[in-house]
């Protein structure tokens, strides 16, 4: 049985959505959340982007988004395209050719506001590039560039115009018999982003790209991030997001995982549990967690590791936990497996022997996995007995 069957206050139902796909990644209807970044590298220097995209999907993104402001950046995409294992989307801003080059070049998404590309001839060329060459589309709505008549109509950037504005832009898609499309509205601001994306949730199925965008750099612009973004997804808002940070985009991927996470819509990696730590520690929590942080950041296998400086909790948190250790005094502490106490450990060998501990429960949990899908091929398609239905 699992956590959310006896705990239904858990539950977040998601709301219903259109499927499309981003290359071999599923956005929408039943497809897990999935994380996005965006390169900072000059894109029309191949191999610096090429390393930092692979550095962004080691750490775990699906999608990665890459800015095509000119021919020299679309001419390098084709290569960026064929160094990296992530589908790509394209950032097209104005210029209906570079959408066109950059479908030719392998591009999995158009990132295009209809409306800002011109004429609707070049309009249904960009439409019918992505359809040639199998792109999605996404449609994104930034409060900070809505279209002059949306300014003079509400007179400032808003909810409302925001959402008229996508609307808009769903309409031109949609009037060329183009289905293949999902949809931003961000603003910098978390209470507009936030309203604007209610509105469009209720007012279309296209799957829904969530961010606040310009939220800031690593500290302001994850809790920002973490307040509109984690709001949202409570809500059953959200098919796929990005954290959008003025720091190194790996982070932006971390942070978007650590807020599906700590929703329970989507688990990558160890989830360490660890108190803020006091007068009762038995040993240096900060710097404990700090250094497993950085030395689990291999670990791929959902997982739960709590790191407790007293008793006061510390047991309690380990039996929720698939490997725990709580400090106990006297230059030790005691180690927890599978909720269960196992045995005491000194301080000084902790470190070092909790990585082994999570090593080995990884192992064990993905053997588990291999069985269960093994178990599931060999019974696919096998028809039951006669007497199995009584």
């Amino acid at each position: 049985m699992s956590v959310n069957a006896i705990r239904p206050w858990r539950d977040i139902y998601r709301r219903k959505s259109r499927k499309i796909r981003i290359g071999a990644v599923e956005i929408g209807g039943d497809a897990p959340i999935s994380v996005q970044t965006m390169t900072n590298t000059l894109t029309s220097d191949a191999d610096a982007t090429i390393a930092q995209v692979q550095a962004c999907a080691e750490a775990g993104a699906d999608i990665v988004r890459i800015s095509c402001p000119d021919t020299d950046s679309t001419a390098a995409l084709r290569k960026i395209v064929k160094g990296v294992d992530v589908p790509i989307v394209a950032d097209i801003h104005f210029h209906y050719k570079r959408a066109i080059e950059a479908a030719q070049a392998g591009a999995a998404c158009l990132r295009i506001n209809p409306g800002n590309i011109g004429s609707a001839d070049r309009v249904r060329e960009v439409i019918q590039a992505a359809r040639d060459h199998g792109c999605s589309i996404r449609i994104g709505v930034n409060a900070g560039s809505l279209e002059k008549h949306l300014l003079e109509k509400y007179g400032e950037p808003c909810p409302d115009a925001m959402v008229e504005s996508g609307l808009e832009h769903i309409k031109i898609l949609q009037d060329n018999d183009f289905h293949e499309f999902k949809i931003s509205c961000k603003a910098s601001d978390v209470f507009m982003a936030a309203a604007a994306y209610q509105q469009l949730a209720d007012a279309t199925d296209a799957p829904i790209h969530l961010g606040i965008t310009e939220a800031g750099g690593l500290v302001s612009g994850t809790v920002k991030s973490a307040i509109g973004l984690g709001n949202l997804l409570w809500m059953g808002i959200g098919d796929t997001i990005r954290v959008s940070l003025s720091a190194d985009p790996v982070e932006e991927v971390k942070i978007g995982f650590e807020i599906l996470k700590s929703l329970g819509l989507r688990h990558r990696g160890v989830n360490i549990i660890s108190c803020p730590s006091c007068a009762r520690q038995g040993f240096d929590v900060i710097k404990t967690v700090g250094i497993l942080e950085k030395r689990l950041e291999h670990i791929k296998t959902p997982m739960s590791l709590s790191i407790i400086g007293c008793v006061v909790n510390g047991p309690g948190e380990a039996l929720m936990t698939d490997v725990g250790f709580t400090g106990g005094g006297a230059g030790f502490g005691m180690v927890y497996l599978a909720g269960q106490k196992s045995h005491r450990m000194d301080n000084d060998e902790m470190i070092d022997h909790i990585v082994e501990q999570v090593e080995a429960k990884a192992a064990e949990l993905e053997a588990e996995r291999a069985t269960d899908t093994a178990s599931a091929s060999s019974g696919a398609g096998i028809a039951p007995a006669p007497h199995a239905a009584e």
